[in-house]
């Protein structure tokens, strides 16, 4: 049996990971978003928090997935439940590239456009909403679309912990030594990993000031 075959044969199983897959994605990507922006934001505003925080987000980063599972089991409600924990892990590691391009962002804003905006009577947060983060949305969802990306192929892992997904055939596939099982698992989960970046980045493109 082909690559094909498997997928037209198991079609409602595979729509079922990938929207599970999805589903993973989704939350916790919103929950970074939410997190991860503020205190982009609050890091311009407080230049002390700038390493604490950044240094934070990268010390996430380099713990390895499977160890940041691991870690978190213990944790009351969260480790009880394998959905949530993947959410949390998931949340984690999308939270650098959302803060570090939320602060690069708005770091990069021309002075002499905020300038003239103080100059003009505008108070910080007039400056924050309608002249910083408009001019910094491009670089803000440049991020939003590096955190995609990486959390669709880290997703994939949270089948180990027994979260669903596309992972769920990857690592069937690798017990039984199975080709398509394998392919079945990673070709639909770079298939969303290549829309989210194809749509985020059109999103980023007409957003970003001309």
């Amino acid at each position: 049996m082909n690559f094909w075959q498997f997928i037209v044969q198991n079609h409602t199983e595979v729509l079922e990971l990938t929207w599970e897959h999805i589903s993973l994605v989704g939350i916790s990507m919103l929950i970074a978003v939410l997190i991860g922006i503020p205190l982009g934001i609050l890091i311009t505003r407080w230049p002390a928090l700038n390493k604490p925080v950044l240094g934070g987000a990268n010390i996430i980063q380099t713990i390895p997935s499977l160890a940041l599972f691991g870690f978190l089991l213990p944790v009351p409600w969260i480790g009880a439940r394998a959905g949530r924990l993947a959410v949390l892990a998931l949340t984690l590691y999308a939270l650098l590239p959302l803060i570090r391009n939320t602060y690069t962002g708005i770091r990069g804003v021309d002075r002499a456009v905020v300038e003239a905006g103080r100059a003009m009577g505008m108070t910080d947060r007039q400056l924050l909403f309608q002249v910083e983060l408009p001019l910094a949305l491009g670089v803000i969802i440049a991020g939003v679309r590096i955190a995609t990306v990486l959390s669709v192929g880290l997703a994939t892992i949270a089948a180990a912990i027994g979260a669903g997904g596309l992972g769920e055939f990857i690592f069937r596939g690798l017990a039984m030594v199975s080709d398509q099982l394998i392919l079945a698992g990673a070709v639909p989960a770079a298939a969303l990993a290549l829309v989210a970046d194809l749509g985020l980045g059109w999103v980023e493109k007409r957003l970003s000031p001309q």
